[in-house]
């Protein structure tokens, strides 16, 4: 979640404990994917992906590969099959997702399963006030975001062959339970009054109605590739936390760059938005709302969305406090993290009675 690009950004050599049989895949991706000549050079991206990602590079063209991490993991968790499977039917469908190329699930090419797909070449901005940008520019950048989160969520699952990739309903019910179960059961970590008060309302305030869409679930600036000179989203990236959901839980998490300061997400907290040509955050409601097919989201409701979305993060941040507290995430990283959590709560706390 980092905005640091320098820490983020390119590519490195493969790191201790994250290398494999290079020939192995050679040999792999000459039987399974159009066009391959080698010889193959294999580099690390160095962003803290919790599937492993690496560039490919051959004499005419670069790829990417995410494999499941190495060694014992959770069942079910890094399941890049998954990955690749929402970007096929995705890329079918005419959305912006990176062509997959071929999926493997035999661990004995490399170690274990991995998926390739085609390396899309344009920016990544990792600031969310978009600072390459000319002024005059930057709403533009701010509408194809806009624009390409509101054609995700008017896709029809069943339609694009997704139908069963999530669990349909509740979706609110069930994502509450998970992060308030994962926070009280952290001993580690501690009770929080804010916390524990946003425990307790979440469930009373969900909004009426039901809606499942794909979503994506970490919609952000960084997330995206745009088109080297143009203001165009070329491939949304990092699929991991994909599934059926409720469509405006996606875009509130997306919307909260509005009020996150940028050294925890990439964020525009406490920019002047106007001095930077960026549109405020109601315009980018009502301009979501109208892109999607969409009524207006009353206020109460889309405070609800942004509590959520804000305690969910939270959660996970509590989650990486447990974990510093153990000695089992000893690094800056999470420690910072884990000292961005009483933030977290004040915002979610705040944005209870803040539909904006």
């Amino acid at each position: 979640m980092s905005v640091d690009a320098d820490a983020n950004a390119g590519t490195t050599r493969v790191r201790e404990g994250y290398r494999f049989d290079e020939t192995a895949l050679a040999h792999w991706m000459a039987d399974h994917v159009d066009g391959f000549a080698g010889p193959l050079t294999v580099e690390q991206f160095k962003g803290g992906q919790s599937n492993p990602t690496y560039k490919l590079v051959t004499p005419k063209r670069a790829y990417v590969l995410r494999r499941k991490p190495p060694g014992q993991i959770l069942r079910g968790a890094h399941a890049v099959e998954r990955e690749a499977r929402v970007l096929r039917a995705l890329g079918t469908a005419g959305f912006p997702v990176a062509h997959v190329h071929g999926l493997c699930t035999d661990d004995s090419v490399i170690g274990s399963w991995f998926y390739v797909m085609e390396m899309v070449e344009g920016r990544i901005f990792w600031d969310a006030t978009f600072p390459d940008v000319e002024k005059a520019e930057r709403a533009r950048y701010f509408e194809a975001m806009n624009g390409t989160i509101a054609a995700l969520h008017r896709l029809d699952p069943e339609t694009v062959g997704l139908g069963d990739y999530g669990r349909p309903g509740n979706y609110f019910e069930r994502q509450i339970a998970r992060w308030s179960t994962q926070y009280l059961e952290d001993a580690n970590a501690g009770r929080d009054p804010g916390m524990d008060r946003l425990v307790q309302w979440l469930p009373a305030h969900i909004p009426a109605g039901e809606e499942s869409r794909v979503v994506h679930g970490d919609f952000r600036c960084d997330n995206m590739i745009f088109h080297p000179t143009e203001p165009r989203v070329l491939a949304v990236l990092d699929w991991e936390l994909s599934t059926l959901g409720h469509p405006l839980a996606d875009f509130a998490y997306h919307a909260i760059m509005y009020r996150m300061p940028p050294d925890i997400v990439a964020g525009l907290g406490g920019a002047d938005l106007e001095a930077l040509g960026i549109p405020s955050e109601r315009d980018y409601l009502a301009a979501y709302c109208e892109r999607a097919g969409r009524p207006r989201i009353p206020d109460a409701d889309y405070a609800f969305y942004l509590t959520f979305n804000f305690f969910r993060l939270a959660a996970i941040f509590h989650g990486i406090k447990g974990r510093v507290i153990r000695g089992t995430a000893a690094s800056a990283h999470a420690r910072d993290r884990a000292a961005s959590l009483p933030r977290l709560i004040d915002l979610a706390l705040r944005s209870m009675g803040d539909g904006r």
